[in-house]
């Protein structure tokens, strides 16, 4: 997937260009979506960047936005940051096993009026790439049995590897 991809696939999820705001990407790998959110953010913005693995990210517009990038295990490690306006995840929910605890664990960093973007295959079937599906359905039963009231499919796209669908889907409180 190209930044143009990722960029079209979560942009109705985002609020139109609010500066000042932070958002944190976890499981960015080599960074498509962290700067499809760059992209999206107003002037100002920051983005936490969180990949198991060393990141070399090239920001198209670092100028405007600001990303730091933290080397951790998102499932397992203490977050390093608070109170952000935003969480991304894409392609990363299904390492998850817990997800309940983790969507809690989501929820205590995430401001009461701030969001989540998660992307995903929406599929139930699992290999050794997705070892813990969560197809659309099940999304929303996992968030709203977390208290979030607004979850709404915000993009589709069918999967370069998988014959299913890909979806993105903005997630708030209310």
């Amino acid at each position: 997937m190209k930044v143009t991809d990722a960029t079209i696939l979560i942009e109705p999820g985002i609020p139109d260009k609010v500066k000042n705001t932070t958002w944190a990407d976890l499981g960015c790998g080599s960074g498509i979506f962290t700067n499809a959110l760059a992209n999206l953010l107003g002037d100002g913005g920051k983005i936490y960047a969180i990949d198991k693995e060393v990141q070399d990210l090239k920001i198209e517009v670092a100028d405007k936005i600001k990303v730091q990038s933290f080397r951790l295990d998102f499932i397992n490690d203490a977050f390093p940051f608070s109170n952000v306006d935003g969480i991304l995840m894409a392609n990363a929910i299904h390492y998850v096993k817990d997800k309940p605890a983790f969507i809690e664990k989501m929820k205590k960093h995430l401001k009461a009026s701030g969001q989540m973007i998660i992307v995903e295959y929406d599929t139930v079937r699992q290999n050794r790439w997705v070892p813990y599906p969560i197809s659309f359905e099940n999304l929303i039963q996992a968030f709203s049995s977390a208290g979030f009231t607004y979850i709404k499919k915000v993009g589709e796209r069918t999967s370069v590897y998988r014959s299913e669908k890909m979806y993105a889907a903005a997630i708030k409180y209310h």
